[in-house]
């Protein structure tokens, strides 16, 4: 089965932006329901998950069902007119579980098996808890596929639990069977010859547990494949169950933004719409960014194509070290961010807030002070502005930027004995998408590989591997006109971590018509070519080909090479930062870059700071991230959807504020 994205865009065609969250009854007492279905009528909620963490309700003792109590909150939530999102309750088993069945719980790198007493506590290799999760799956699914409350399935809940004991090591060896045919193949992937490693049959394979020194990295970066697969196996067979029974709704799960034990690009074929968890740190200068980031990759995975904003936090979280709250004006923005990248559904966790439990003090909907509180009056406003934000639902962003970023290259580039650790795949893709977010340019995030030629501007931050395919991939974009810029490190290594001989970056060398010998971490040094230019943590021992040397280092041990070079190619040109540039350096390079890029707002080149700028559809989003009022200048007569204002050739956008400007549409 594979994607149908038709499902939730006939789900939004009917609710318009989808707008509530995870919503647990059975930790209330029965006069609480009545008083939460109200509730939601007032805050404009119409679709609430329900069920994520009920296995042990369900199901108290093994065979058990248990679905009166889901009868009576389906029938409620159905009569008040709120949609269901109803889970597979597969994520936290009951203890019972782990008790009677020990080989279902998982073990960590340590040998040290974990006990039930919080969530998760499940190893997806456990046929036995494959058995019992799909039990309980088909029974829900075969009780509730017709019923019209609900109307989206939830499979799992931010599907990542990693095993390395007895039932992965079994599981394994069976993934590495059928990647590799022989064990000969495996040997020469794993180049086993070091360290006398070579394996004379698959049954000596054991996960990278806890070993003398460092772990072979490609049997590493397997295991990290092994897992996604097996997670998503998990998934698939619960998603059909339900398909089976006769669903005939969206089915999902949760993603968790750049999470590092599921490579979601080869989930995302098989949701009818992408769904993510995203928490950004409210006090944190470069959130807005980062998660826009983020937000950006999940319209990706997706083609395009509306997705649904899971769980957020309406004010503080409660897993932080220290948790400061949003104001319910930040939480409103932070939503309308998600709308603006893309979202038809706005999401919290949780619908009313725990009273028991380890999330006791993560925010809710409904805090521990009930309806009469800034928190809920903020939620209110907010189910106020989707709806008004209704048509809007189902349009597409339009970027011209791409993103090159793969799971299989970042769990690569994060094993140890490399020239530095300090060199973070995702970190340098957050920083180089800060330049793009200032500038008011959205990002699609693509694969090595993909086809991307219609882009005017491709960026590669860090792609530690580079295959063939990839390579050529980025010369026909420049050859085609684009601005290929590609970062410090890339191209090092094959799909089998393997480093490619010869000068580096040894596939991209004719594209950026310069080569290295030698990758060097290096302190902070002095750069000539940009104002007061710094590079550090890693550089490389370069020369020019024939490309234009852009800047190079005053100081350091490769005081006088290259370390930023610009060939052309075709009408296009490829840049190459063989170092890791200061915040304000990689700024300029990529401006220079960007130059010829068209903004969402005419005649505006750089946003002032803290706003954000995004086009979808026809709509364009403002929203004021920083601590000053701003002033954007737009075309005049514009409406704003949240006011219904007409709009000046300038706009002011308030701190913690949003406008959102579409034509009139009686012209």
């Amino acid at each position: 089965m594979t994607r149908d994205p038709a499902r939730f865009a006939a789900l939004t065609a009917e609710l318009g932006i989808c707008f509530g969250g995870d919503y647990n009854p059975e930790q209330w007492p029965r006069e609480v329901w009545a008083e939460d279905v109200a509730l939601m009528r007032e805050a404009g909620v119409n679709l609430v998950t329900v069920g994520v963490f009920s296995w042990a309700v369900i199901e108290p003792e093994p065979g058990a069902r248990e679905f009166g109590w889901l009868d009576e909150i389906l029938g409620l939530l159905h009569e008040a007119g709120i949609s269901v999102d109803l889970a597979s309750p597969v994520a936290s088993p009951p203890p019972w579980l782990g008790v009677r069945h020990p080989e279902t719980l998982p073990v960590d790198r340590d040998g040290v098996a974990l006990v039930p007493g919080s969530r998760n506590q499940f190893t997806p290799a456990s046929r036995v808890y494959r058995e019992h999760a799909l039990a309980i799956t088909r029974d829900l699914a075969e009780r509730y596929a017709q019923h019209p409350a609900v109307r989206m399935w939830h499979v799992g809940n931010e599907y990542g639990q990693l095993d390395h004991g007895p039932e992965a090591e079994r599981e394994f060896r069976l993934w590495l069977r059928a990647r590799y045919g022989t064990i000969e193949a495996l040997n020469e992937a794993w180049g086993t010859t070091f360290w006398s490693q070579h394996y004379a049959d698959f049954d000596e394979i054991t996960p990278p547990r806890r070993m003398p020194y460092v772990i072979n990295p490609s049997q590493a970066v397997d295991f990290r494949r092994y897992t996604s697969d097996q997670l998503l196996a998990c998934y698939r067979e619960l998603r059909d169950a339900i398909r089976e029974a006769g669903a005939t709704q969206p089915i999902t799960t949760n993603f968790m933004g750049f999470f590092d034990h599921a490579d979601y690009r080869s989930w995302a074929g098989d949701v009818d719409v992408i769904a993510d968890d995203q928490y950004p740190d409210p006090t944190s200068p470069t959130s807005p960014a980062d998660i826009a980031l983020v937000q950006d990759l999940m319209r990706s995975l997706g083609d395009g194509q509306p997705w649904l904003l899971m769980e957020q936090s309406v004010s503080a979280v409660s897993w932080r070290p220290h948790n400061p709250p949003k104001s319910p004006a930040h939480a409103r923005l932070d939503s309308l961010q998600a709308v603006a990248r893309g979202a038809d559904g706005i999401c919290f966790f949780q619908w009313r807030q725990s009273r028991a439990g380890a999330e006791r003090f993560h925010s809710a909907m409904v805090p521990h002070a009930g309806a009469d509180t800034e928190v809920f009056r903020g939620v209110v406003r907010q189910g106020a502005d989707l709806k008004r934000l209704r048509p809007v639902a189902g349009a597409r962003i339009d970027a011209p930027v791409a993103i090159v970023f793969d799971w299989a290259s970042w769990w690569a580039a994060s094993e140890p004995a490399l020239p530095t650790e300090r060199h973070d795949t995702v970190a340098e893709v957050k920083r180089w998408y800060r330049a793009l977010w200032r500038r008011g340019l959205a990002a699609d995030i693509v694969a090595p590989g993909a086809d991307v030629s219609a882009y005017p501007l491709v960026l590669v931050p860090h792609s530690y591997v580079i295959e063939p395919d990839a390579a050529a991939a980025l010369t026909a974009a420049a050859v085609a006109g684009a601005q290929v810029v590609i970062g410090a490190f890339s191209g090092v290594a094959d799909d089998n971590g393997h480093v490619r001989t010869g000068r580096s970056p040894a596939l991209l060398r004719e594209l950026i018509g310069a080569s290295g010998e030698e990758w060097c971490a290096i302190p902070v040094v002095r750069l000539d070519g940009y104002p007061d230019a710094t590079a550090s943590t890693l550089g490389e021992r370069l020369r020019s080909d024939g490309a234009e040397v852009r800047a190079t280092y005053a100081t350091g041990p490769l005081a006088g090479l290259p370390a930023v070079t610009r060939n052309a190619r075709g009408t296009g040109a490829a840049w190459y930062l063989g170092a890791v540039l200061d915040d304000a350096t990689l700024d300029a390079v990529l401006g220079e870059a960007a130059a010829s890029l068209s903004r969402p707002v005419p005649g505006v080149s750089t946003l002032p700071d803290g706003c954000e700028a995004v086009r979808r559809g026809d709509a364009l989003f403002l929203l004021n991230h920083g601590e000053q009022p701003v002033q954007v200048p737009v075309a005049p007569g514009l409406v704003d959807l949240l006011t219904g204002e007409e709009t000046e050739s300038v706009v002011a956008v308030a701190p913690d504020d949003a406008r959102v400007l579409i034509e009139r549409q009686d012209r």
